[in-house]
């Protein structure tokens, strides 16, 4: 472990090739970024509020509106364009910017971190219970609210959008309202996509870099409130190494003279930072959330072989005279019921699609698992686990493209709907997908660089991981 500090014990700016009076004009053109946000924190607060309005209206609005009419287009019906705005819009581009500039998103525009500090400076201010802090959340939250999006159909109908974001924005406020005082913590501990955020985090070029050294001797303010900075999402400033629990609201910039906006290396918080303890949670949510529940939600509904599951089920049951799976309907908050649409999911289509969904999940992370196990081994050497966990790290690029990938597939979706066809757009999700699975296997190709003994033990478990980042590529490949 000490092995990783001294190889690279500081991050490295990002390596663009410009002279050095350009990269010093860039400098300081980030840390003057940093330093405005941090002065404009009303204005900030107002955005804030402006998104959280923005963002009710759309949430609650359609849910209590009639269905789209056929020829309803989405610039000229509300719940289309609700619709469009939260999954062909939002979802997808939110996660491709916590990759360019880190957590922004949720320091600057997230309506729930909005609203669950403000009810956090009004509330009962109670400490944050342990069993809130335990670090498996982010993934069960994930797996349940991907699941559970899935049987309801909440990228199709407004009612299960205002059930599941508008039941996540009232957990926030309960816990805003429960615990903490101006802090964060539904953000830090139980927000649904905190792990995928945090995780994707980890690639961006931008963060708020911490000098220790400035930090420990910068003469202590005479001003007491001058010697704190509230940190919202609860992250300890003094030894933050990377961005992943950042939300880059800019209010610790400047702090001390040892907090500046700076750039990185994209990945070096993966291969420098992440191994330093290792968080099994973040590999399940990688290898098993992101890579193998994600595919297999967003290509059930296109799967031979859920099709050809169900005609095999479908008949056994009407051999044995058994027709309530087939016919039965369950609420729309249970399985997707809306007749006059046409769209049914009767008891038997939501058991398989569970079935499926864990058979994907199974399969996927299964297979990325073995590839990763004997990644870890080929290294040679005690602590195997730990390297086991950092190698999954790698594989952040992959699995967070084919996410991107298959919300952009709703986007594309909805604009094909409306007659607009994006030209090359197969070769463009096949190139992206190669991108990003090049990038899993040189981010691999770093991390077994710190451990292997050899080069041989080096290429070994590199070509491990290769395998690896292509099973994650192939997963998605298939849905489309």
């Amino acid at each position: 472990m000490a092995e990783l500090l001294l190889r690279d014990p500081r991050p490295r700016p990002y390596e663009s090739g410009l002279s050095a009076p350009s990269q010093s004009r860039i400098d300081a053109a980030l840390a003057a970024a940093g330093q405005w946000l941090m002065r404009h924190q009303r204005l900030i607060l107002a955005v804030q509020w402006v998104a959280v309005a923005a963002y009710a209206f759309l949430v609650i609005v359609p849910a209590f509106l009639p269905p789209p009419p056929r020829a309803a287009h989405i610039w000229t019906n509300l719940t289309l364009f609700a619709q469009f705005v939260f999954w062909g819009i939002w979802w997808p581009f939110v996660l491709l910017s916590m990759v360019l500039v880190g957590r922004m998103w949720c320091g600057v525009l997230c309506p729930e971190g909005a609203l669950t500090e403000a009810l956090s400076w009004r509330g009962r201010g109670r400490a944050i219970p342990q069993w809130m802090k335990w670090k498996g959340w982010p993934f069960i939250a994930f797996a349940c609210t991907t699941a559970y999006g899935q049987f309801v159909s909440v990228y199709q109908y407004p009612k299960p959008a205002l059930l599941i974001l508008g039941g996540s924005t009232l957990a926030a406020v309960v816990v805003g309202y429960s615990f903490g005082r101006g802090k964060r913590v539904w953000c830090r501990y139980l927000c649904p996509v905190n792990g995928v955020f945090g995780l994707l985090s980890k690639l961006a070029p931008l963060h708020f870099r911490v000098d220790r050294t400035a930090w420990d001797e910068a003469p202590k303010p005479a001003n007491a409130a001058a010697r704190l900075v509230n940190c919202a999402p609860l992250v300890p400033i003094r030894t933050m190494r990377g961005a992943a629990d950042c939300h880059m609201c800019g209010r610790c910039s400047g702090f001390r003279e040892a907090v500046t906006l700076a750039r990185r290396s994209p990945g070096h918080e993966i291969v420098h930072v992440a191994g330093i303890e290792a968080k099994p949670w973040e590999t399940w949510l990688i290898v098993f959330g992101l890579m193998g529940l994600a595919a297999g939600a967003f290509h059930w509904g296109s799967s031979d072989w859920f099709v050809t599951a169900k005609e095999a089920a479908a008949g056994w049951l009407i051999d044995r005279g058994v027709m309530w799976p087939l016919t039965a309907h369950a609420p729309w908050w249970v399985l997707t019921s809306y007749p006059e649409q046409n769209d049914v999911m009767t008891p038997l289509d939501g058991m398989l699609l569970l079935a499926y969904l864990l058979a994907a999940t199974l399969a996927i992370g299964g297979v990325v698992t073995v590839f990763l196990a004997a990644a870890a081994r080929a290294l040679g050497g005690a602590q195997w686990r730990m390297r086991f966990h950092h190698l999954a790290q790698s594989l952040i690029p992959v699995a967070g493209c084919g996410v991107f990938l298959g919300l952009f597939a709703l986007t594309t979706t909805m604009l094909h709907a409306e007659g607009l066809t994006l030209p090359y757009l197969a070769t463009a999700r096949t190139l992206l997908m190669a991108a990003a699975a090049l990038w899993s296997a040189m981010l691999a190709w770093r991390i077994c660089g710190l451990y292997a003994r050899s080069t041989s033990a080096r290429v070994g478990a590199s070509a491990f991981m290769t395998a690896a980042a292509l099973a994650g590529f192939a997963s998605w490949a298939a849905s489309f």
